[in-house]
């Protein structure tokens, strides 16, 4: 009898006489035999009639007089004349979910489904490599790719020397802030403290013969980003060193008239130890004299990024040695024989282990260890990376995908050029060539072998990026950067693997 308080109780309160024009389809002389009539329809329709629901004892049935019957228009707002009875309708003007027109785009469970058919896939070759190789997971062979000898750990030694060029910058701008030397004198040591920056573990590397290759990418990384960053100390206190000299008689007007002085630190009084080193600690290339703070350690969120860090390292470590050597490995014999079916068949079998490593690794790196390290010092800036997988333009993927480096480029780089009078094309390719040479650096050297793959794979995202800005748009342009990552990649691992194999293998003579 509830359900019934709501409906049939307003319409019991509607009572009056009917007009004529009140009927449903045969005029207002019609009686109760054509109420019974439409509430049949009605219960019959499912939409539920007003008397007998819910296994309510029947009530009495009212009579025309007292309960008029309600009619929509023909928009389907409120009573009146209408078509029909408006239990009766069933449609309205609407489109497709899969139109755009729509406006829908809640397509989760779609994305959901994609992940169940990604991880079953894989889980068949995963499985179907165990069976084929067995378990090839050696945690000891990891600490063999940093050490040859357990009793010589060259790369560490040659982080620790990086300490001496850090703080050959830092005694350059504290001579320079007080005028000991000049700016040209000072631009010449910074460029000598920089370029050795870079050459001395290059020759390192190929004099010592104990480092391993993956030894010296990671030195050579460390390196290169304390080559950036101490570009980074010098430009921004050269601009500081600028400003001062350029508004030096205004500051001093200023503080004479009682001028407020700003609570941040100023240079020269930045020039401090501490200072240097937050800044080689933080997960930045830019450097600044007050960086964001955030107000304090959450201790949950270090704690998850930590469990990340862990869990994502054990499983890089476990896919590259169960899953991609082995293909690499059975890589080498269709390129020896030159089998351009088997090359490519090998090189699509690669593309997809190489492409949930790369994938985990950007995860691990910009999510899980930049964060780790912003929590710690509480360095408040924590944009890493933007929205790189919706890029449709290989232009918007190299802005968005590694920010620490983009914002480098742009104010180290691209603006400077700009300033100079080149044109903005130009300064587009000048950053696409530094790019490539530092891919080259990191690539090369460790390999102790010259090999221009990495610097052409760089350079060729210039054609690249133009073809797909010029006649590919939205989601085919997305799909066209996704691919290049996919494919680009594997090829230039086995070009690499490939000249490595027969230059360190092939070409020693048989005993």
């Amino acid at each position: 009898m509830g359900d019934r308080g709501g409906a049939g109780g307003s319409r019991r309160r509607r009572t009056g006489p009917r007009t004529p024009s009140g009927g449903s389809g045969g005029g207002g002389t019609a009686g109760s035999q054509t109420e019974e009539e439409l509430r049949a329809a009605a219960a019959a329709a499912g939409e539920g009639a007003d008397a007998g629901g819910g296994g309510d004892a029947p009530a009495q049935t009212p009579t025309p007089a007292a309960v008029p019957v309600r009619t929509r228009t023909p928009g389907g707002e409120g009573d009146g004349e209408g078509v029909g009875p408006p239990d009766l309708r069933c449609h309205r003007l609407q489109e497709s979910l899969f139109s755009s027109a729509s406006g829908f785009s809640n397509y989760r469970g779609i994305l959901n489904w994609c992940v169940v058919m990604l991880i079953l896939s894989n889980a068949r070759l995963f499985l179907e490599n165990i069976i084929k190789y067995g378990i090839l997971v050696d945690p000891i062979q990891v600490v063999s790719l940093f050490l040859k000898d357990p009793y010589s750990w060259p790369s560490l030694c040659l982080i620790i020397v990086a300490n001496g060029f850090a703080l050959a910058a830092f005694q350059v701008e504290k001579r320079l802030a007080v005028g000991a030397i000049t700016e040209r004198v000072g631009l010449l040591l910074h460029m000598a403290n920089l370029v050795t920056m870079l050459c001395f573990p290059a020759a390192v590397v190929f004099m010592v013969k104990s480092i391993t290759p993956v030894g010296s990418v990671f030195a050579l990384g460390v390196y290169t980003v304390l080559f950036l960053k101490m570009f980074s100390y010098y430009h921004v206190n050269l601009w500081c060193r600028q400003y001062r000299a350029k508004n030096q008689a205004a500051s001093g007007t200023k503080k004479a008239n009682g001028d407020v002085v700003s609570s941040g630190v100023k240079y020269p009084a930045n020039l401090t130890y501490r200072d240097l080193y937050y800044f080689l600690f933080a997960p930045t290339l830019c450097y600044e004299l007050n960086f964001p703070r955030s107000p304090r350690i959450r201790k949950r969120f270090l704690l998850r990024r930590l469990f990340e860090m862990l869990f994502f390292t054990q499983l890089l470590v476990g896919l590259i040695q169960q899953w991609m050597v082995p293909t690499i490995q059975n890589s080498m014999k269709p390129f020896k024989d030159m089998d351009y079916s088997r090359i490519i068949e090998r090189l699509l079998k690669l593309a997809v282990p190489n492409h949930f490593i790369w994938l985990i690794f950007f995860y691990w790196f910009f999510h899980s260890c930049l964060n780790v390290v912003a929590e710690l010092m509480q360095f408040g800036d924590r944009e890493f990376y933007r929205d790189w997988w919706n890029s449709e333009s290989v232009t918007y993927f190299w802005q968005n995908w590694n920010i620490p480096v983009h914002k480098w480029c742009i104010r180290h780089f691209y603006k400077p050029v700009l300033k100079m009078g080149v044109n903005k094309w130009m300064a587009k390719i000048g950053v696409f060539l530094a790019s490539a040479f530092f891919h080259e650096y990191l690539v090369s050297v460790p390999l102790r072998m010259f090999r221009p793959w990495a610097f052409t794979g760089m350079m060729a995202q210039i054609p690249l990026a133009w073809v797909v800005g010029r006649f590919l748009q939205g989601n085919y342009g997305n799909a066209a950067v996704w691919l290049s990552l996919i494919i680009g990649q594997p090829v230039a691992v086995l070009m690499y693997v490939h000249d490595y194999y027969v230059l360190n293998y092939e070409a020693q003579p048989t005993p």
